[in-house]
């Protein structure tokens, strides 16, 4: 029998951020670029830390050095493809498809700094997924998603965040993942119909603007027509974008369990597209200084539209953690010393 349900909070501050966004980014820009590890693991600490569940705070553990190789890494790869494929496209192609084929690689390599360095309660995360799954799941389903013109790309989308959830765990619990592939196609199918709509109405509007007045218009009005229609369309996109996130994210969790602990997620995409469009706003008003506070209010929304459903009582099931962890240890922070994600 379920407990009553037990809902994330999040605590951080707009202005209390800032101070911390804004050392980051001079010290980031003064070190050209390699003070941005640090400044990663201050903001993962940051949004770590003033996450709640059942009165008690998520923590971040990842070193700054580990975060810098992965980073090295990533760049290395990345401007040897760019300078190659520009001066030796054939050896730019190899360099790309050696990406490809270190790329899952890297990717489980991330997954396990991540988790492991991740929290509650004094108990780590943790990520078990295998190479010859991550090959599958970033490598080959991607390629025959782009063979079949992205036919496939709900499938994919699934099966990656299978491999993803079904492959953490909590001390020694395992989560576990239940949304199959039609529920990602429906969002899909219903993402398309409203990009078709909206590529529709401006088809529309311009076929009407040529047939009419198009002729006599100056070169400054088709300037300005044409300014107005590429903002029109950011607009949409505001609009689709939040749909997205928000049924995916619900889709997600409310299919994710830890144990027999379910998680309930209830986004609305009306509450994050309003989130979303007047941060854009706000950001480019202040010229990017309202960033922080964009970032605050995104985690927010996101964090406090989450809850865990405990299927029993969740301080037993902790304890239950602990001593599973005492009596088998658990892996040494040396086992995963690289993080490429940004």
């Amino acid at each position: 029998m379920q407990n009553q349900e037990q809902r994330f909070k999040f605590t951080g501050n707009g202005t209390e951020y800032f101070g911390i966004w804004m050392v980051n980014l001079l010290l980031s820009i003064l070190t050209l670029g390699i003070y941005s590890a640090w400044a990663k693991v201050r903001r993962m600490q940051y949004f770590y830390r003033n996450t709640w569940l059942n009165d008690a705070s998520f923590d971040y553990h990842g070193t700054a050095i580990a975060i810098l190789k992965g980073r090295i890494i990533a760049i290395v790869l990345f401007a040897s493809y760019s300078i190659f494929l520009q001066f030796m496209p054939a050896v730019g192609l190899t360099i790309a498809l050696l990406i490809a084929l270190i790329m899952p690689y890297l990717l489980v390599i991330s997954f396990r700094f991540r988790l492991y360095n991740s929290s509650y309660r004094g108990l780590r995360f943790g990520f078990t997924g295998s190479i010859k799954g991550a090959y599958f799941a970033f490598l080959a389903l991607p390629f025959f998603t782009l063979l079949t013109l992205y036919l496939l790309a709900p499938f994919t989308h699934q099966r990656i965040k299978a491999y993803q959830h079904s492959n953490s765990r909590f001390g020694q619990s395992a989560f576990s993942f239940h949304a199959g592939a039609g529920g990602f196609y429906m969002i899909y199918l219903f993402t398309l119909l409203q990009l078709l709509l909206i590529a529709g109405l401006f088809a529309f509007g311009g076929y009407t603007l040529a047939r009419d007045s198009i002729a006599s218009l100056s070169r400054e009005a088709i300037v300005g027509i044409v300014v107005a229609a590429y903002f029109l369309l950011i607009l949409a996109s505001l609009l689709v974008v939040p749909f997205f996130m928000s049924r995916i994210q619900n889709l997600v969790w409310n299919h994710t369990q830890l144990g027999e602990h379910h998680f309930s997620s209830t986004l609305s995409a009306r509450g994050l597209a309003w989130i979303i469009f007047t941060n854009f706003f706000l950001i480019i008003f202040t010229m990017g200084l309202y960033k922080p506070f964009a970032d605050i209010r995104i985690a927010r929304y996101r964090v406090e539209h989450m809850a865990l459903l405990p299927a029993g009582n969740i301080e037993e099931f902790i304890a239950s953690e602990q001593q599973k962890i005492g009596a088998t240890g658990t892996e040494t922070a040396e086992m995963f010393d690289v993080d490429i994600g940004f």
